[in-house]
């Protein structure tokens, strides 16, 4: 059963089969009012980040930003540069699946081809690595013919392999923000 609270606006329903087109009306109103949330979130995440090093040269956050500034340099778009930053953000998550995490957190905000880039980044990293672990350097064979390799390849071979340097360029991830919120401002799907 719905019932309402004093506050109109505000639905009461213990069930989403019991409730009405108008209370959801609302959600959507106060969802958008409040989606600068997710930017912030995202940007807490990414902080986050500065504590995990995991073995490497520079911590996680370094990475990640160092990513981003080549992005830029490159002259790659706001979706790509802002993915480039978050493409190990669900490492503060899960190291093992950090790649779907990040690329199902931009999903919603990022073209497909952008998604599909962070999606498929570690296979396309694993030509620099992966035959110390065992693994086939070629993972990203799997994909060749794919419409978007060209992009996953520029990702992995320009901006992130080389993103490990202490003394590179580590732009503050305020230079970021303005990006972040941009992107996060309004899903384009859901």
């Amino acid at each position: 059963m719905t019932t309402t609270s004093s506050d109109s606006s505000r639905p009461l329903f213990t069930r989403m089969d019991e409730s009405t087109r108008d209370e959801w009306m609302n959600i959507v109103v106060e969802t958008t009012g409040n989606q600068p949330r997710v930017a912030e979130s995202i940007l807490e995440m990414l902080r986050s980040l500065a504590t995990v090093t995991d073995g490497f040269a520079v911590d996680q956050l370094t990475h990640c930003l160092q990513t981003a500034a080549r992005a830029e340099e490159a002259g790659a778009d706001e979706e790509v540069i802002v993915a480039a930053l978050l493409h190990d953000v669900g490492k503060a998550i899960s190291v093992a699946n950090h790649p779907r995490i990040a690329a199902e957190i931009l999903r919603p905000y990022v073209r497909e081809e952008v998604v599909w880039m962070i999606e498929v980044h570690q296979d396309f990293q694993g030509r620099h690595y992966y035959e110390h672990l065992g693994l086939d350097p070629n993972a990203r064979e799997q994909y060749v013919g794919n419409e978007h390799y060209a992009l996953a390849e520029q990702f992995a071979d320009e901006w992130d392999q080389t993103s490990f340097d202490p003394d590179g360029p580590i732009p503050p991830l305020d230079h970021f923000a303005p990006m972040v919120h941009r992107v996060f401002a309004a899903p384009h799907r859901i």
